[in-house]
């Protein structure tokens, strides 16, 4: 791996890392992208100031909570493939929410799936949490696929602040089985 960077952990064909202050070239080809971030964002695109923004946060988050959305690569390549992780919920009660966002030609391959059981594990197994929530938009039929085949399940729709849509609302319990 040609990496220079600390690896958090793995799965079979991903690599989880941090986000930092360099990474601003990949947090645009991410967060930059219209046609990923419609799913999280009201707007047509976020501007080069909001995808920077954005990046202070995640690594603000990382050094405040010890979670943030992290980034992924291929196994045994540079290749940037998008973000899957965790946000704090409410973490004293030791409650996070689940997050995943791929770039384009990374989509339909699988692995938002490997990359959120990866995180739904270490979330219970290394942070102790005791429950993980999770949403997304109504249109978006992957991510609903996904949580429902992690073992979340639906208890209401709630109204998304950032992009105006009622969203449906998900939770997993650290009692339920995470496949």
């Amino acid at each position: 791996m040609n990496l220079k960077r600390t690896i958090l952990f793995e799965t079979e064909r991903l690599v989880f890392t941090t986000w930092d202050e360099a990474d601003c070239a990949l947090a645009f080809a991410l967060w930059g992208d219209h046609e990923v971030t419609r799913w999280t964002s009201s707007s047509d695109v976020l501007s080069e100031e909001e995808v920077e923004a954005r990046l202070t946060r995640e690594i603000q988050r990382e050094k405040q909570e010890g979670v943030q959305y992290w980034p992924l690569f291929q196994k045994g390549s540079d290749v940037f493939v998008g973000c899957c992780g965790l946000g704090p919920y409410a973490p004293k009660e030791h409650i996070y929410e689940l997050g995943f966002l791929l770039t384009r030609d990374h989509w339909g391959q699988g692995y938002a799936q490997e990359a959120a059981q990866a995180v739904v594990r270490y979330a219970f197994d290394k942070l102790g949490a005791v429950q993980l929530m999770a949403g997304h938009h109504p249109d978006d039929e992957a991510a609903h696929h996904i949580l429902s085949k992690l073992g979340f399940e639906h208890t209401e729709d709630r109204r998304d602040e950032a992009t105006g849509t009622m969203r449906p609302f998900y939770i997993l319990n650290k009692t339920q089985p995470v496949l």
